[in-house]
């Protein structure tokens, strides 16, 4: 009999084919009574299928007694307890390094649409105020002072791309990395008051949860950027609108929010904000790597192989 799982988040169709020729895929985001499916197919899965945003909740993991392995469609581990899962040898797979080189990208392409106001410029054309009226002036990125938070992968590969700006490099992470020439700073508000623009990728969950404060804000200051490709949790949302809305910080491009797909208003209104509704790895080429990988956790571990990339 095909082991039976829970996809908790819809993958492509060519994924879901996939799946459901290996697995009997249950799928409670279709279903009107959500709780009756997972009691009625709780104490048979095996394993539960699910994104980086979506996660899996200790309740639904306790409803699912035989569970096995949880395998993340994302590199983001917050929304899965896994001392939890540690405790019930339940092994938690992610998809690393495939989403990397996107999710930097995105972190420039915020970066560099916020500092030279691009949104901005392609409204102003479309609505025909060009050449009767004129732009302020934007901000340069080439040569400026990048610092960020969280040098793990996406944090290299963002200070990689940043070297081709010639911008100099500071970073604050939770101890200093010894195969790197950038400057290491302790002090997250140190390094935002040395920093022209502040680049945010950081793992979430408790430990990081509002590090980026209104100090942190302040330090960065009325000329200062933002750029948040990591975890909405990291910042503290409510301190970044005042600090948009008084000025004390230049502007932000944000990929990720506290409360997806909530996004608050007044960042809506904001000529200075770049918005984007958490696409950073959202591209087709790394999305199918992704999915493979997910694929592929779940194949070693019903053969009795250890997953390719678990966590625990």
């Amino acid at each position: 009999m095909k082991p039976d799982i829970l996809l908790l988040a819809p993958m492509t169709e060519a994924v879901e084919a996939r799946l459901d020729a290996d697995y009997t895929v249950h799928r409670p985001y279709l279903v009107t009574d959500r709780a009756a499916l997972i009691s009625e197919i709780g104490p048979v899965v095996r394993a539960i299928v699910t994104g980086g945003q979506t996660g899996t909740s200790n309740e639904l993991m306790d409803a699912v007694p035989a569970l096995e392995i949880i395998a993340i469609n994302g590199i983001g581990t917050d929304k899965v307890d896994l001392q939890r899962a540690r405790a019930r040898s339940i092994r938690v797979t992610t998809t690393p390094d495939v989403l990397t080189d996107d999710v930097a990208d995105m972190a420039i392409a915020l970066l560099l649409t916020t500092a030279r106001r691009i949104c901005v410029a392609d409204r102003f054309v479309r609505a025909g105020r060009w050449p009767g009226e004129h732009l302020p002036l934007a901000m340069r990125v080439s040569g400026k002072r990048l610092g960020i938070l969280g040098l793990g992968q996406v944090g290299r590969s963002v200070a990689r791309r940043a070297e081709g700006f010639g911008m100099s490099i500071g970073y604050c992470d939770l101890h200093p990395v010894a195969d790197v020439a950038y400057r290491y700073e302790t002090d997250l508000v140190a390094l935002a008051r040395e920093s022209d623009f502040l680049v945010v990728a950081a793992s979430g969950g408790p430990s990081t949860r509002g590090l980026v404060d209104r100090a942190v804000l302040d330090a960065l200051g009325p000329t200062g950027l933002l750029v948040n490709v990591a975890r909405g949790s990291v910042v503290d949302e409510v301190a970044l609108v005042a600090a948009l809305i008084e000025g004390r910080l230049g502007g932000a491009g944000l990929d990720v929010f506290q409360d997806e797909p909530n996004v608050p208003q007044e960042l809506c209104r904001m000529d200075n904000v770049v918005l984007q509704p958490h696409q950073a790895s959202a591209t087709v080429e790394t999305r199918r790597a992704m999915a493979d990988l997910v694929l592929a956790n779940l194949a070693a571990h019903f053969a009795g192989r250890e997953p390719l990339t678990a966590v625990v």
